[in-house]
């Protein structure tokens, strides 16, 4: 008999942004005739900049020559990557992150539900509400007890610190999905705490690059301290179109300290290195090649583009979402746009109504967790066309 891990039964019956396609893939097969809008799940429109483009093609034919072929390559990463990483991520602001404390992966959803790995079941963890599903559903899979951190208007969406000790915490700032941010003061409270409390802070700032203002950490290793209690996850998929592609990295600095029963420490890097060898065996050349780009003088160029386009996009939204009369969040350090869905209606309710009256699609709040309820998210990855069109009815919708 072949017994199962029935912390799997925890988890809800299905991902959030499956049971949205099968809802929106029900309403347009009963409506064909029908323009739908999509600005819900987070992925991107532009396609991958030309730079990116070029730097495959070459490295597509040096893989078709023997001299050029690429085999098994670095599980941590090729060192042309984990340099530039260095070198344009962290020395321009004046981070010292050494190659071996980065780790290449293939996305940051898969680092931030593979990261569980090292941490034992018994690790009491801290997440915010609303929040990523990712974060959530993996220590379910693992059976550790959640501690929620409502951010809500209420607290003008800044988690409190933990009212009990803590072993792991989940920040992601420029937020997903309420779009907003921590100053580093804010961030500084919760090093602080990590320090306090001995624990670790699993810092995504996937969206980092969409960041206007100042005083807005883009590393929690900007904070001083925060490499002695914080691992970070950046991607690619936001600002390089990488979606489909698929690049990201990690970073566990070295002085990063983990525990045993006994209360031997030990680090975190060396572990994730092992399980790193043991369970993956790298992102593809060609990706890496491609990711090495982005830090060209060409790719930086086109990729602010990008984001600028997107953060336009979020402009619009919010804007218009304004003149609509709808109380709104973020989109002004993140391409998100979350917003108050009108009084005496449920988050699926608003997402059924704005679908079938309107044609557009987002993600409803409670999706991402039960103090997401009564919110709705919007995103700004659509085109700038669409987007226009989505507030246009929006603005004329007798909602």
């Amino acid at each position: 008999m072949s017994f199962i891990n029935e912390n799997f039964l925890a988890l809800q019956d299905s991902y959030l942004f499956s049971t949205i396609a099968k809802k929106v893939a029900k309403y347009t097969e009963e409506n064909p005739d029908k323009k739908i809008i999509k600005l819900g799940i987070g992925d991107v429109t532009k396609p991958i900049v030309p730079a990116c483009l070029e730097a495959m093609h070459k490295a597509v034919d040096e893989m078709g020559t023997e001299e050029g072929f690429k085999g098994y390559g670095p599980e941590q990463g090729y060192e042309f990557l984990r340099k530039a990483i260095v070198e344009n991520d962290y020395k321009t602001r004046g981070v010292d992150i050494q190659e071996d404390e980065i780790f290449v992966s293939d996305g940051a959803k898969c680092d931030c539900g593979n990261i569980v790995d090292i941490f034992a079941p018994n690790n009491k963890v801290a997440i915010t509400d609303p929040v990523y599903p990712v974060y959530l559903d993996t220590n379910i899979m693992s059976g550790r007890k959640v501690i929620y951190l409502p951010v809500t208007a209420e607290n003008n969406f800044i988690p409190e610190l933990p009212k009990e000790k803590v072993d792991m915490i989940y920040l992601c700032f420029p937020n997903n999905p309420t779009g907003t941010v921590l100053t580093k003061e804010d961030l500084k409270k919760w090093v602080e705490y990590a320090k306090e409390n001995q624990s670790i802070i699993l810092y995504d700032a996937a969206y980092e690059a969409f960041i206007t203002e100042e005083n807005i950490p883009h590393s929690i290793y900007e904070i001083e301290g925060a490499k002695e209690v914080a691992i970070e996850f950046k991607s690619y998929s936001k600002t390089a179109g990488f979606t489909g592609v698929r690049c990201a990295y990690v970073v566990i600095p070295r002085n990063l300290k983990g525990y045993t029963k006994e209360g031997k420490e030990v680090a975190l890097n060396k572990l994730w290195n092992r399980r790193t060898c043991t369970k993956f065996n790298g992102v593809s050349y060609v990706v890496q090649r491609a990711a090495e780009a982005t830090y060209s003088k060409e790719g930086k160029s086109q990729i602010k583009a990008n984001i600028e386009a997107y953060l336009e996009n979020a402009k619009i939204i919010k804007e218009g979402l304004e003149e609509a009369r709808f109380m709104v969040y973020g989109g002004v350090n993140s391409p998100y746009v979350w917003l108050k869905v009108p009084e005496g209606m449920t988050s699926w309710e608003f997402f059924d109504k704005l679908l079938e009256e309107v044609n557009i699609v987002g993600t409803p709040g409670s999706g991402f967790g039960e103090h997401g309820e009564g919110y709705f998210r919007l995103t700004a990855f659509g085109t700038k066309e669409n987007t226009i069109e989505a507030i246009e009815r929006i603005k004329n919708w007798k909602w």
